[in-house]
């Protein structure tokens, strides 16, 4: 009798709610009951695997950070974030030290809560993308060495998908995707698949609403010319060099370069000196890796690299927290890192413009923001400038400072389909450098409205 009662309230539970017992048992297998040196939360989280290619054995981890209770995380947006690289962790750098609700102590050991949390505002999906990098995984060692831009836009999609399938509370929720660095190129691409291929149906399972990039790879040409341009204008390279970095550069591949471009990269980067590129205003942690990985693609290898880098290395290759993750399920040979140098270097397919992409999104009505940190020489607001320029954008308002607590917080201009922003101060990561601002920034966006002009 006991058994039968339990199948009567399982079957009748589950078609309420999600569908399945099996769908139930799913979703609560990925729920992280508490982190290794955890502070108490008010918030669900979940973590785990999905699946995206079953041939190749490929799959994706993820990690989920609902709202709080307190703000009805059931009525909340979902935001998809993604880092750069290519090949870096969206984990390390999105969730560990941007936007995410858990960031990682000096000790390498324990989590303290962030004020500035996103996930007061929306429910935040971070995925680890393409497989290979931080905890996803292939079957196919092959895939390591041939992952592109294509793949992974489609291996995204397939996560989502899927993803909903698992949760499919969030279906037909308002769902955004936002990224950094070389996620300007995943994330567009990956708005564009979902854009496409929701196409005709009345109501899609994916509500995409749009998306927001920061400091981010888009156009090959103008990216090269703003980013020399602000090494020049801000006193890290000669004159003689500047030319040469013009000559020998614009209208390459900026993943790709040709060895005379690779040559004058190198030059730069030893007149540069001991600097972080990625905030160059902030004193480096020691001597940064971000050198050693930063090689000679300026913009195409990892994110901002003060210590709290080294913390995620240690916090995520411990044990007791991956297991806490219902994470290396399949005992990984290799440890976990912020970056993947095996995907980053042997990247192959990188488009040279993602230009085309926006003009498409933009003509279809979607929300889409641009902002930048004004002390990022890695992709910096000069080079993000010259890729708006090049839409040809009508203005619906001109340059104007905003502002946070009376003080000038960055600047904005408001075209028609496109919003930009810059936050002063702000190096590569921005919510990194800036927290506050950069939630007031993802609060408008989500809100679309204006930046704060008034300085009372």
């Amino acid at each position: 009798m006991a058994n039968s009662l339990f199948f009567l309230f399982c079957f009748t539970f589950s078609l309420v709610v999600l569908g399945s017992c099996g769908s139930l048992s799913d979703h609560e297998k990925d729920k992280i009951f508490k982190l290794p040196g955890q502070p108490p939360v008010d918030f669900n989280q979940y973590s785990g695997y999905v699946t995206v290619n079953q041939e190749s054995g490929r799959a994706l981890f993820y990690w989920l950070t609902e709202s709080p209770a307190s703000r009805h995380p059931e009525s909340r947006p979902l935001l998809l974030w993604l880092n750069g690289g290519p090949g870096c962790s969206s984990v390390a750098y999105g969730a560990a030290e941007e936007i995410g609700p858990l960031h990682i102590n000096s000790d390498g050991k324990t989590l303290y809560t962030n004020p500035y949390s996103w996930n007061k505002l929306a429910n935040l999906l971070f995925l680890e993308s393409p497989a290979g990098v931080g905890y996803s995984y292939t079957n196919t060692t092959s895939d390591l060495y041939t992952f592109g831009d294509a793949r992974t836009a489609e291996d995204s999609y397939a996560f989502l998908v899927n993803w909903f399938e698992r949760f499919p509370q969030y279906k037909y929720r308002d769902f955004y995707i936002a990224g950094e660095s070389y996620a300007g190129h995943y994330v567009p691409q990956l708005s564009q698949l979902i854009y496409e291929r929701n196409k005709g149906v009345k109501n899609p399972v994916i509500n995409f609403k749009g998306f927001m990039v920061g400091n981010a790879v888009t156009d090959d040409y103008k990216d090269y010319v703003g980013t020399f341009e602000y090494w020049w204008t801000h006193g890290l390279i000669s004159d003689s060099t500047y030319k040469s970095l013009q000559k020998a550069c614009e209208g390459s591949s900026s993943e790709h370069p040709p060895i005379e471009c690779i040559s004058a990269l190198s030059i730069a980067e030893i007149e540069q000196g001991r600097i972080d590129p990625y905030s160059i205003y902030t004193k480096p942690c020691g001597i940064t890796s971000s050198f050693k990985r930063r090689g000679h693609y300026p913009w195409m290898r990892g994110a901002y690299d003060p210590c709290t880098e080294n913390y995620a290395n240690q916090y995520f290759n411990l044990p007791e927290v991956q297991e806490a993750f219902h994470a290396n399920i399949t005992k990984l040979s290799y440890p976990w890192k912020t970056c993947s140098d095996i995907v980053g270097g042997y990247w192959t397919d990188s488009p040279l413009s993602m230009l085309p992409i926006y003009k498409e999104l933009i003509a279809a009505g979607l929300r889409i923001w641009v902002f930048s940190g004004d002390t990022d020489s890695v992709v910096p607001l000069t080079a993000t400038r010259y890729s708006i320029d090049a839409l040809n954008l009508t203005t619906i308002a001109n340059w104007y400072p905003w502002y946070d607590n009376g003080k000038v917080a960055g600047w904005s201009q408001i075209y028609n389909g496109l919003t930009f922003v810059t936050v002063t101060g702000a190096g590569h990561e921005v919510p990194l450098h800036r927290p506050r601002q950069a939630f007031i920034l993802f609060r408008s966006f989500l809100e679309n409205k204006a930046m704060e002009r008034s300085s009372m």
